[in-house]
C-alpha cells in the first residue's frame, strides 16, 4: 500500500462510498437486532455486531467472486433473510421462554442476528468492494474500516427513530424482505429462466418479498393476540 500515491486514496474513497451506499440497509438490521436490548447494552450490541460482521466481510473478500457464482446461494440467503425479517417484526415477548426471558433481549442473540443478517445481505457489497480494490485487499479492508463509524452512527440514529415511532420496525422488516426478494431472483441457478423477463421484474420480485414479510408478520401477530385472548 503506497500511502503517498493519490490513486491509493481515490480507490479507498471509492470503497468507502460503495460501502456506505450499499450498507444503508445494514444500519437498519443492526438497529432492529438491538432494539430489544436494555439501553446500557445497546452500545455493546452495536459494537460487537459490527465487529463480527466486518471480520466476516474481510474473509468474504478473498472468496467474493466465487461466492457469487455458487448456485442456489442467493436463494438460500433470501429465505434466511425472510426468517430474520419476520422474527424482527414480531412484538417483544413473542419468543419468550421459560421464566419470561426473551431470547431476543440478550446481548449474544443480538450480536448473532447482526452477524448472520450482514453475512447474507453483503454479498453484492463485498463483490463491489472487491471490484473497486482489484488485487489490493489492504485498500479494501481499510475502506471498510473507515466506513464502520458511519454505519454505527446510522444504526444509533435508526434506533432512536424506532424508539419514538415503533411502526418503523415493520418498515425495516419490509426493507429486509425487499432485499431478500431481489436477491433470490438474481441467483445464478434461476437467471437463465428469467433472462427474458422485463426490466421491472426485479423490482416486482423485491416488492413481493416485502409484501410477504408484512403479511406473515401481521398474521403471526394476529395469531399471537388470538391465543392470548381468553375464551
Amino acid at each position: 500500500m503506497d500511502f503517498s500515491n493519490p490513486q491509493f486514496w481515490i480507490t479507498v474513497g471509492q470503497i468507502i462510498l460503495i460501502d456506505i451506499l450499499l450498507g444503508g440497509d445494514n444500519a437498519v438490521v443492526i438497529a432492529l437486532a438491538c432494539r430489544r436490548l436494555p439501553e446500557a447494552q445497546r452500545r455493546k450490541g452495536i459494537f460487537w455486531g459490527v465487529f463480527g460482521a466486518v471480520v466476516l466481510r474481510a474473509v468474504f473478500l478473498i472468496f467474493a467472486v466465487n461466492l457469487m457464482e455458487l448456485s442456489y446461494l442467493k436463494i438460500v440467503s433470501g429465505m434466511l433473510l425472510f426468517w430474520i425479517a419476520i422474527k424482527m417484526a414480531l412484538p417483544d415477548g413473542e419468543t419468550s421462554g421459560e421464566g419470561g426471558i426473551d431470547g431476543g433481549t440478550t446481548l449474544l442473540s443480538a450480536i448473532r442476528t447482526v452477524v448472520l443478517a450482514d453475512a447474507v445481505m453483503s454479498l453484492d457489497n463485498v463483490v463491489a468492494v472487491a471490484a473497486a480494490a482489484k488485487d489490493s485487499w489492504g485498500q479494501a479492508i481499510l475502506g471498510i474500516l473507515v466506513s464502520i463509524p458511519i454505519i454505527v452512527w446510522g444504526s444509533k440514529l435508526v434506533l432512536k427513530i424506532m424508539d419514538r415511532f415503533p411502526s418503523v420496525i415493520l418498515f425495516g422488516a419490509a426493507l429486509i424482505g425487499w432485499i431478500a426478494g431481489g436477491l433470490m431472483v438474481d441467483d445464478v441457478a434461476v437467471k437463465p429462466w428469467l433472462q427474458d423477463m422485463p426490466a421491472w421484474f426485479h423490482y416486482a420480485a423485491s416488492g413481493i418479498g416485502a409484501l410477504i414479510v408484512v403479511t406473515l408478520s401481521r398474521a403471526c401477530r394476529a395469531s399471537q393476540v388470538s391465543t392470548k385472548t381468553p375464551t
